[in-house]
């Protein structure tokens, strides 16, 4: 039995050890571009992101309180652009679900958790990106209905 919320700061240990998780597939995937042993945000900057209103964190937990997975998400909006129209877009940061919970659904439940709340505060659509050679991530939201909006490209010099 799980439960998805809001972040709060008890959760900052166990969001750490996700982001390093998370550190250690996109270093297996590109190790040119990211660190070994490295997590994305530091604790000092979770303090300060589980205030933001426009970037809500959403956690899973079970019933002893411990993040199985999490869901960074910003709020974005695109008025006042000359050529897009004015759209309110809920953004995937990131989405992880502990490696030893895999299996279980809960990337499932995070994800229609995060559909849910755009919903309710007005989005027009959810948007992420997913690592080149990443196929698990890809494959997952691909299986929630999510497509190809746009392509990054890159050629290394």
């Amino acid at each position: 039995m799980y439960q998805i919320r809001e972040a709060t700061h008890d959760d900052i240990p166990g969001l750490l050890r996700l982001l390093y998780q998370v550190g250690m597939v996109h270093h297996q995937i590109r190790p040119d571009l990211f660190r070994a042993n490295a997590t994305k945000y530091s604790e000092d900057q979770l303090q300060t992101m589980i205030t933001l209103p426009q970037a809500p964190i959403f956690v899973c937990v079970n019933e002893e309180k411990r993040v199985l997975g999490y869901a960074f998400c910003v709020l974005q909006t695109n008025a006042g652009d000359s050529i897009l129209t004015p759209i309110k877009t809920l953004y995937i940061d990131d989405l992880c679900v502990d490696e030893r919970v895999r299996g279980q659904h809960i990337g499932r439940s995070i994800y229609e958790y995060v559909k849910t709340y755009a919903r309710s505060v007005g989005c027009y659509n959810v948007t992420l990106n997913v690592w080149e050679g990443n196929d698990s991530a890809l494959a997952f939201y691909r299986s929630m209905g999510m497509w190809p909006q746009k392509h990054g490209m890159e050629c290394i010099l």
